[in-house]
Formats: structure tokens, sequence, C-alpha cells
């Protein structure tokens, strides 16, 4: 067996939305770090991904993330971007830099937005906080934090609920969880940033990495990678009294339209 820096794990389980020579766009389910740390050494997406890509990002090195351009919290599901080889990595995270990586998420959450499209341009800051018994990083809101930005517009509400398409513009830490929190609108299943009786309300947290927009680094080609729903996302939409059709997104050139409005405080 090779000698990799990540042991290899052929029962991590993930799907592959996207492969060429340069990279992979792959649908990480809930329940699953992206990347190995306490307690999930071997259980990580990218114990996963060495199983089958191990010499690929091997190669890449620890220097390059082992092809790993961004991550995903454990209990949200959805797509990542993977590069193979070092020039796609570099011109990826290049992309990332510049925001010329498209992010969308689905995000079911408690409340209803005062307009049925805006944007949240609050700064986050990280903060070490106890949470849950544990130290752990966390964001909040602070005049002194970095410059965030999270795009949206309702699909569907209720009277106490709604379904929301997200555009992470900008990747801070829980952006998306914290600035929906702060218009009222927490997400459910959000142990964190969610009042109790909001956290309880779902299994797992409500958020779903649904769409990936960007040109290939090599070929400039574009690519729109899009995951539907998961199955557990659905039922609890259902169960709101909601309809879990609704989840669908226009073309790129329009959603690119629903950073003209502003929800911020």
């Amino acid at each position: 067996m090779a000698n990799f820096s990540v042991e290899p794990n052929d029962l991590v389980r993930y799907k592959v939305r996207h492969s060429d020579q340069d990279l992979l766009v792959v649908e990480k389910p809930a329940h699953v770090v992206s990347t190995p740390g306490a307690g999930h050494e071997r259980g990580s997406l990218l114990n996963g991904l060495f199983a089958a890509y191990g010499k690929q990002l091997q190669n890449l090195g620890k220097d390059r993330d082992f092809g790993m351009l961004h991550r995903l919290d454990r209990e949200t599901s959805g797509l990542l971007i993977v590069a193979l080889r070092s020039g796609a990595y570099d011109r990826l995270r290049r992309m990332f830099e510049t925001r010329d990586i498209r992010k969308f998420y689905f995000a079911v959450v408690a409340g209803v937005p005062r307009q049925n499209s805006g944007v949240i341009r609050r700064p986050i800051n990280e903060v070490r906080e106890i949470r849950n018994r544990h130290e752990m990083k966390i964001a909040k809101i602070s005049g002194g934090g970095k410059p965030a930005t999270t795009a949206y517009r309702v699909l569907d509400s209720v009277a106490a609920a709604s379904l929301l398409e997200c555009r992470a513009v900008t990747g801070r830490l829980h952006q998306l969880r914290v600035h929906l929190e702060s218009i009222r609108c927490p997400i459910f299943g959000d142990d964190l940033y969610a009042p109790p009786v909001i956290a309880s309300g779902a299994a797992r947290l409500a958020l779903h990495a649904h769409r990936l927009a960007f040109a290939h680094p090599v070929s400039q080609a574009e690519i729109d990678i899009r995951s539907p729903l998961p199955a557990d996302l659905k039922k609890l939409i259902g169960k709101l009294g909601m309809d879990p059709q609704k989840a669908i997104s226009p073309p790129v050139d329009s959603t690119a339209q629903i950073a003209d409005d502003d929800d911020s405080a």
C-alpha cells in the first residue's frame, strides 16, 4: 500500500457529480466531516477520497490541502470542489479569493424574511467559546470582523417557516448560519445559533450546498453542478407545510441579480 499522509477509507460514502483530470465535484452527506480531526481521524470525506484518488491527492501535499479547496460543516450536506492537479488547485484557490466560485445553498429556516430577496452584509468575527461542553470556534456579528455577504431569496414560506436559496458571496466561518439568525430566521437543527426549540426542530442542520458554478480552471468551460435536496430535508419541508418541489434554482445569470437588494441592518 502506498505511504499516504491521510489514511484511505473506502467505507466513507460520497457521490461524484463531476470528474475530469483536473478536479472533482463531490457530494458530501450529512454527518460526515470534511477533513480528519480529533475523533474523526478515519471517517472524513478526505479519507474516503484518498481511497480512490490517493496518488493525486498525495502529490498535491499538505501545502495544497490535499486538494480540499473548501469545507462544509459536519451536519451540512452538499457539493465540494476537490482539485486533482497542482495547476488546477492554484487557479481555483485564486478564484475562491476573487469570488469567482458561485456557491448556492438551500436552507430551511424558522420565520419569514421581511423581503422576498435581499442581501445580508454584516461583518463576522471568529471567537473561541465553550459550547456544548467543548471549546470551539464560533462566528459572531462584529463591527471589527471580516466583511461577509450573503444573498438570499424565498422559494416558499408558511406562517412560521421558509425555504430559502442562499448564495454565500464570501466564505466566513458559519456564515449562512449566523447571518440568517441575525435576520431572525435561524436554520432548523442549528444547535449553535438557533434557540433550543428551533435547534430541536430537525434531526440535523437543515442546510444543503446544492449548486456550484464556475469556469473550469484549465479549459474555461462553464461548469454548473447541482445536487437535489436530500430525502431528510424534503421530509422536513413537507412536515412544515411547504412544497419541496419549489427547491429549484434559475440560471446563473438570474441568480446573480439577487445581490441587487439589501436587507442589512
